[in-house]
């Protein structure tokens, strides 16, 4: 009789972790996943697609950035503070130099 309640005790409990990880493999999409991997054309072109957008987010990024560099470089010229400021015009006029040749 004990040994009959204890199996379906351990039943029970069985029954409700396999519930709990069938509702978890659902929360995680697992197989729209593995539906991904059966079709390798769909998977290159979603990777394409990130690794597109992914490159001109850093383009963007970096245009945006270097832009408020430059904004605050011709900021600290204009304060003409001596060391920084005459740093940054020898750095001005090495470039302008360069354009300039090329």
């Amino acid at each position: 009789m004990l040994m009959e309640r204890e199996r379906e005790n351990l039943i029970r409990e069985l029954s409700l972790k396999i519930d709990e990880l069938s509702v978890k493999i659902e929360k995680l999409n697992l197989s729209e996943y593995l539906e991904l991997f059966r079709n390798p054309k769909r998977l290159l072109y979603l990777n394409f697609l990130a690794g597109v957008a992914r490159g001109f987010g850093m383009a963007v990024g970096f245009t945006l950035l270097g832009a408020l560099a430059l904004y605050i470089l011709q900021r600290v010229v204009i304060l003409n503070l001596p060391l920084i400021g005459d740093f940054i015009a020898e750095l001005v006029r090495i470039v302008q130099d360069e354009l300039s040749v090329k």
